[in-house]
C-alpha cells in the first residue's frame, strides 16, 4: 500500500475490527466476527472516496472504526499525521471537531425530542465553539448552507421529509467546520428523486469548504458520479481500489466485474450485449471466513491455491491495486 504523504489527510494501515461472541450462562467467548480484517488505504486531502460492496461486507465498520466510535482490534488510523487509536479523553474529543460523520438512517439519527436548531448547535455547545447570539446565528448560517428555511430551526424532525432530515443531518456534521467527512450510505434510505439533490449538495459543500470524504455506499452508479477514486470491499478485506474510470473500464478482480456486471445501462442494446456475470451462493458468515481468498467460494476462476494464501493487496497499475492471484488475466 502507498505511503503517507502531505496530500495524504487519512492513511488506514491494516485496519482490524472483531466482535467478539460470548454464549451461555458465564458469558463465555464462543468466536468472534470479523467485521474489518486487515483494511489499508489513504484518503488524500480534497478528494473523494468510495468505498462499495454487498451489505454486510463490513462498509459502515470501517467508517465508524475510523472515526473511533469503535476502539479497533489492531492497525492504525493517521488523521493528518496523528494516529487516532492512541488518542484518548479530552485529545480526541478535540480531534472530533476535525472528523465528522453523516449517517445512513436520517430517521433514527436526530433525536425526537430536539428542535433542528438544538440538534445543529448540540456540537457547537459541546465543543464551546460559540455561546449565546454567536449560536443562533450559526445555526441560521449552516441550515441556508444545507437549502433549508432557517425559520425551521423551532421545528421537530418528525416535520421534515426523509431529504430534509439528511440536509438537517449535514448541517450538524458541518457545525464544527471539519476536514474530513464520513457519509455512511447517506442517500441509501432516501427516495431517487432526492439521492441526487443530496449528492449534489454534497458536491457543493466539498468545493466551497475544501472538505474531504469517505462515502460508502453499495450504489456503483452513485458512486462513480461522486467520488475520484473507488475501493471494492467483500467480506471484511478490500478487493480493489483504483481510480475511478480505470475501475470502471477496466476492472481487475473477479468479484468488482461481477458487481458492474449488475449496473443496469440505460442503452437497451448495449445492455443485451454485455456479459452477465452471475454470482453463485451466499456471502459466507463472518464468523467463519473462508480459508486463503475470501472471495474463492463464489469466484468463477478460482483454482486450488485459492484456498491455501491469501492473495497479496498489489499495485498491478499505477494506483491501480487488487487482492486476486490471477489479476493479470485481466490486464
Amino acid at each position: 500500500m502507498t505511503t503517507a504523504n502531505n496530500d495524504t489527510i487519512l492513511h488506514v494501515e491494516n485496519l482490524v475490527m472483531h466482535f467478539p461472541i460470548y454464549r451461555g450462562v458465564f458469558r463465555q467467548r464462543a468466536g468472534e466476527v470479523r467485521a474489518v480484517d486487515g483494511v489499508s488505504f489513504d484518503v488524500k486531502r480534497g478528494e473523494t472516496l468510495g468505498l462499495v460492496g454487498e451489505s454486510g461486507c463490513g462498509k459502515s465498520t470501517t467508517g465508524r472504526t475510523i472515526l473511533q466510535l469503535y476502539k479497533p482490534t489492531a492497525g492504525s488510523v493517521s488523521f493528518e499525521g496523528v494516529d487516532l487509536v492512541t488518542l484518548k479523553g479530552e485529545k480526541m474529543r478535540q480531534m472530533r471537531r476535525k472528523i465528522q460523520m453523516i449517517f445512513q438512517d436520517p430517521y433514527a439519527s436526530l433525536n425526537p425530542r430536539m428542535t433542528v436548531g438544538e440538534i445543529v448547535a448540540e456540537p457547537l455547545m459541546v465543543h464551546n465553539a460559540a455561546t449565546g447570539k454567536e449560536i443562533e446565528e450559526r445555526v441560521q448560517h449552516l441550515l441556508e448552507l444545507v437549502k433549508l428555511n432557517p425559520g425551521f430551526a423551532s421545528r421537530y424532525p418528525h416535520e421534515f421529509s426523509g431529504g430534509q432530515r439528511q440536509r438537517i443531518g449535514i448541517a450538524r456534521a458541518l457545525a464544527l467546520q471539519p476536514s474530513f467527512i464520513v457519509c455512511d450510505e447517506p442517500i441509501s434510505a432516501l427516495d431517487v428523486s432526492i439521492q441526487a439533490q443530496v449528492v449534489n449538495l454534497l458536491e457543493e459543500l466539498q468545493e466551497q469548504f475544501g472538505l474531504t470524504y469517505l462515502f460508502i455506499a453499495h450504489d456503483l452508479s452513485m458512486v462513480r458520479h461522486i467520488s475520484k477514486r473507488v475501493a471494492v470491499m467483500y467480506l471484511g478485506v478490500i478487493m480493489e481500489l483504483a481510480d475511478r474510470e480505470d475501475l470502471y473500464e477496466n476492472p481487475l478482480h473477479p468479484y468488482t466485474q461481477a458487481l458492474l456486471s449488475a449496473v443496469p445501462i440505460p442503452d437497451p442494446m448495449a445492455d443485451a450485449k454485455r456479459h452477465r456475470t452471475i454470482l453463485e451462493g451466499d456471502v459466507p458468515s463472518p464468523v467463519n471466513p473462508p480459508s486463503g481468498c475470501r472471495f474463492r467460494t463464489r469466484c468463477p476462476i478460482a483454482e486450488a491455491s485459492c484456498a491455501d494464501s491469501q492473495p497479496a493487496f498489489r499495485e498491478l497499475k499505477p494506483g491501480h491495486f487488487v487482492a486476486c492471484h490471477f489479476a493479470e488475466r485481466f490486464l
